[in-house]
């Protein structure tokens, strides 16, 4: 199999695949050996070769995947006139703070939003597959540890926490840590982004617990 065949096979498994594929599942496409560095090379090359068109090869946490340009996405979105809803703001806020602040309990980020958070909002974030339970912190009542997925990961078309969006030098408070994912939100892949329905925004804690650094 020459350089040509190679990433024709890697394009088609690519273009048909429903997730982000690893190198290691790829490396199942050739009946020879390949290494990890030759295969980035000609996943490179059939980047390059779609360069400049509606579709962009990405890598992402997951492995590597076909997806429309951000230049498509207004022009895809009339194939679709029914708009998926908005997200609320406690929604962002809160998805916010677990991506900046992770590992973090409810506590935690009731203790940052200043209001208390609503068991679905939380919900919907797990269901989404957005976010996880990783553990429990040592304190009363054990409460539980929140963090994002590699699937939020995809979603956002990130490779890794590293790239989420600066906060920058703003003052503290729920505001800074929104921003950048209300950015972020935008440009992910339509259909991909979906959650059901607008969540009703949290009412005010009555009593909060405090964030452990």
């Amino acid at each position: 199999m020459n350089t040509q065949e190679a990433k024709i096979a890697l394009e088609a498994a690519l273009l048909t695949a429903q997730q982000p594929l690893e190198l290691e599942q790829l490396r199942r496409l050739f009946s020879f050996e390949i290494d990890d560095d030759s295969l980035r090379a000609l996943l490179d090359e059939l980047r390059a070769d779609w360069a400049g068109r509606g579709v962009e090869l990405v890598t992402l946490a997951s492995g590597w995947r076909f997806q429309s340009t951000a230049g498509m996405r207004t022009v895809l979105d009339r194939l679709q006139p029914e708009k998926p809803p908005r997200y609320s703001r406690a929604v962002l806020e809160t998805l916010a703070i677990i991506a900046y602040r992770q590992p973090v309990t409810r506590g935690d980020i009731e203790e940052i939003r200043g209001v208390s958070v609503a068991s679905n909002v939380v919900r919907a974030l797990e269901e989404r597959g957005w976010v996880e339970t990783i553990g429990h912190r040592e304190a009363p009542g054990r409460p539980a540890l929140l963090a994002t997925t590699r699937s939020f990961l995809d979603d956002f078309g990130l490779r890794s926490l590293q790239e989420l969006p600066p906060i920058g030098d703003v003052p503290g408070g729920p505001g800074p840590l929104e921003l950048p994912l209300v950015q972020a939100v935008e440009t992910v892949p339509e259909g991909q982004a979906d959650l059901p329905g607008l969540l009703p925004e949290a009412q005010p804690a009555s009593q909060t617990s405090p964030a452990t650094p």
